[in-house]
């Protein structure tokens, strides 16, 4: 049995609660109605996307996590929404982060930890961010102006794996282990 997952960031409700107002601003810009629009109670902060892993691969990742030091708690800076092509069939519209060391380090020790326990990754590109909504790459989302700037803090202070169901209404999360992070 595989599972389809990915290590993220709590999204606090707050915050969800404003880039889901957003989301609601921007389906103007949505002329084809090709956008799946996510909903807000699934909000996240993706890291680093692991894709279909075994159970066992789960086991594994959840005991190297713990022996990890992912260090020190720190905040993460979601600084603008941008257009965000994935792959040659899939773009996001998207929350992105502002640049940040220790996000980038952490992002680093993850993808170490997904090959470690033998998960081939192929995002090269892969930047953190919080989907807002899913498109087709070739999409009719016209944007006729600059997508509003943004400033939301959000904490990292623990890392969870994520399952991802299809459901009937878009993909639901569903937590498989959390690993704080050190005060």
């Amino acid at each position: 049995m595989k599972l389809r997952s990915f290590f993220a960031l709590r999204i606090p409700d707050r915050t969800a609660r404003e880039l889901a107002n957003l989301s609601d601003e921007l389906c103007q810009f949505d002329l084809g109605l090709d956008a799946t629009w996510f909903d807000s109670s699934g909000y996240h902060l993706t890291l680093c996307f692991l894709g279909d892993v075994s159970l066992e691969q789960i086991e594994q990742l959840e005991k190297r996590a713990t022996e990890i030091d992912f260090g020190s708690r720190f905040k993460v800076q979601l600084d603008q929404v941008s257009y965000y092509a994935v792959n040659p069939r899939l773009s996001l519209i998207a929350a992105m982060t502002a640049q940040n060391s220790q996000l980038t380090k952490l992002h680093e020790q993850l993808v170490a930890l997904a090959e470690e326990v033998g998960i081939a990754r192929k995002d090269q590109n892969f930047m953190p961010h919080v989907t807002l909504a899913r498109l087709p790459a070739d999409n009719r989302f016209a944007v006729d102006r600059e997508l509003p700037p943004i400033d939301h803090s959000l904490p990292a202070d623990s890392i969870v794996l994520l399952q991802s169901i299809e459901g009937d209404h878009g993909s639901v999360y569903k937590p498989l282990f959390e690993v704080p992070l050190t005060r």
